[in-house]
């Protein structure tokens, strides 16, 4: 069994925005409040992470585990990669982590975290790190379970999404190849990025996540990386097709 905790599903700035008096900002719900978006996967007592944005120590205090296996990346954008150094503490306790991703997330990765990477005179606090390269055609083994890279494009920015068992997780879409959604069929859950109501240049609005969905058929669907600007969560899973969800921080899920 996969479990799955969404530890956050908002965009790059979160929700509420810093200063925002927008009413989706202001909301009471906790659902509303959407720390930057990331994933941890677990099975056979092992845990994965997709992602580590800036909120990512809050994250895993509020979802607390005794080991972390493994810290994968779709790409290099901050709200994605800035909590990078919260991984010390498992360090700490477990040795050198193991981080999957591909060339230009390493290459950014190592510009702005010098002192992980480091092979002269490291700081002795740094963390030790394992890079293990994904290619967009070349399904690897993560704890026992093949996982095949799907490559999205963020406009034009290759982002990578992945596929384990029947479930998919894929954030900050906009388009997806004919050859990559071949990768997609017959899933059990999709997770895939919804940012808003009106269209993006760099990312699906509700729409256009709705089409992908009707076109790709998976049994359940969550969207993530929901900004402000797609509304009120209890209104717009109101409108949703039944089988269609919105995520919310914390929740957890499970797939076969």
């Amino acid at each position: 069994m996969l479990k799955i905790t969404f530890l956050g599903t908002g965009t790059s700035q979160g929700i509420p925005i810093i200063g925002s008096d927008h009413p989706v900002c202001l909301s009471n719900d906790p659902r509303d409040k959407r720390l930057r978006v990331s994933v941890m996967l677990e099975w056979d007592q092992q845990y994965f992470v997709i992602d580590c944005g800036p909120d990512f120590r809050q994250q895993l205090l509020a979802n607390p585990i005794p080991r972390l296996d493994g810290l994968l990346f779709t790409h290099e954008h901050a709200d994605h990669t800035a909590g990078l150094d919260d991984i010390r503490p498992f360090f700490f306790r477990q040795g050198a982590l193991d981080l999957y991703a591909d060339i230009q997330v390493q290459k950014a990765l190592r510009q702005r975290f010098a002192y992980i990477f480091e092979t002269e005179n490291k700081y002795p606090g740094a963390p030790t790190v394992n890079l293990n390269t994904l290619h967009k055609d070349q399904p690897f083994d993560l704890g026992g379970k093949k996982v095949i890279p799907v490559e999205v494009l963020h406009n034009q920015w290759p982002v990578t999404g992945f596929r384990i068992d029947d479930f998919a997780y894929l954030t900050d879409v906009k388009t997806i190849a004919k050859e990559e959604r071949e990768k997609l069929q017959g899933l059990d859950i999709l997770v895939i990025s919804a940012l808003r109501v009106a269209p993006h240049p760099m990312h699906l609005n509700l729409e256009e996540a709705l089409q992908i969905v009707e076109e790709l058929e998976p049994k359940r669907t969550y969207f993530t990386h929901i900004s402000h600007l797609l509304g009120f969560h209890k209104e717009v899973s109101e409108q949703l097709p039944e089988t269609v969800f919105l995520a919310y921080d914390n929740l957890q899920i499970e797939a076969s």
